[in-house]
């Protein structure tokens, strides 16, 4: 079989998110940013309320959110957009399937054309979720889980209405954190290893690729695709579970690697563009099952070079059948007994 070429862009890793949607129209659309109240995620709402679309940041914390709201509708009055509505706030806790059972509910079957699954936790010690789960793959992977299956008649909805542009988009934010480790659905929770932050991280980033490639094996007919993606390197709140030793080693290791021109830390605006670029670009319209970064589709390699490229673990058809079917049987069951 042969592979399908490589999507590239205009775009590299210097972009910001407002440069990839400069020109692009979303008026009528609705759009969906979880985690939209910090980091990257502010500036992927921003970008896409400037190109016009209706935005809802799900967030925890909603004082935040409407902080948030408010710095975005100031900017789209700066920048003449005054009719574009500032962005909606709701809570949303994915580390509670009831938190993401009310808010599906509470959206309905209102057409929805652009879902980003950006919320997340990393390297966090040992915790579980309301349901018991490992946090971070229950936050990163299980909850989106359950907050896109929910929405999966509103993305229908939104993909009959964008039908001759690209359909309805799901985006989820993964990482080169993925290398780290594949699902290991021997011992999914760590209940049989030692727990490490840095595996348990890893393979909830495999796992948001991986849905990426099984949600769009089945509902690709109904034009809803979604792509994964990795945002590059950027200081943000989700490295707050660090110690100051791991955050000083970090530093002085990107310091390394951007003196040899092997990459450099984004901005949040840079570090939000590809997540921009799949939600809006004519040239991914009607693609899915893919991973991303710097605004074009990754290669596939046996070890990353430094944040590059994307591990055969993470787009393995079988194992995200697998983790979709797992993922169903942990929340029924979880439902069940709530």
């Amino acid at each position: 079989m042969v592979s399908p070429t490589r999507i590239t862009s205009p775009f590299s890793s210097r972009s910001t998110a407002l440069e990839v949607v400069d020109g692009v129209d979303l008026s009528g659309r609705r759009a969906i940013v979880t985690g939209g109240a910090s980091g990257i995620g502010v500036e992927t709402a921003r970008a896409l309320a400037h190109a016009g679309a209706e935005v809802l940041l799900a967030v925890r914390d909603t004082t935040a959110g409407e902080r948030t709201s408010a710095n975005i509708a100031a900017s789209l009055q700066r920048a003449g957009r005054a009719g574009v509505p500032a962005p909606a706030v709701e809570a949303l806790d994915l580390a509670d399937l009831a938190s993401v059972d009310a808010f599906t509910a509470r959206w309905g079957a209102r057409p929805l054309h652009v879902l980003v699954a950006n919320a997340g936790v990393m390297d966090l010690p040992h915790q579980t979720t309301a349901q018991g789960w490992e946090m971070q793959l229950g936050t990163n992977h299980l909850g989106h889980f359950a907050l896109t299956t929910g929405l999966h008649a509103a993305l229908a909805a939104g993909a009959a209405e964008a039908a001759g542009s690209g359909g309805a988009r799901v985006v989820v934010v993964s990482s080169s954190g993925h290398a780290a480790s594949p699902v290991v659905f021997e011992d999914l929770m760590f209940e049989r290893r030692p727990y490490h932050p840095g595996l348990a991280y890893g393979q909830s980033k495999t796992a948001n690729a991986l849905f990426a490639v099984e949600l769009t094996r089945r509902w690709s007919a109904e034009g809803i695709t979604a792509n994964a993606l990795m945002p590059g390197g950027i200081w943000t709140p989700l490295q707050r579970h660090w110690s100051p030793q791991q955050r000083a080693a970090a530093e002085a290791q990107s310091r390394q690697a951007e003196a040899a021109g092997a990459f450099h830390m984004k901005t949040t605006e840079q570090g939000a563009a590809t997540s921009v670029f799949l939600a809006t670009s004519p040239l991914v319209a009607g693609v899915g099952g893919r991973y991303f970064e710097d605004c074009g589709e990754a290669e596939v390699v046996e070890q990353l070079d430094g944040i590059h490229g994307v591990m055969p673990h993470a787009l393995d058809p079988d194992a995200a059948r697998r983790l979709w079917t797992t993922s169903e049987q942990l929340i029924a069951t979880a439902r069940t007994n709530r």
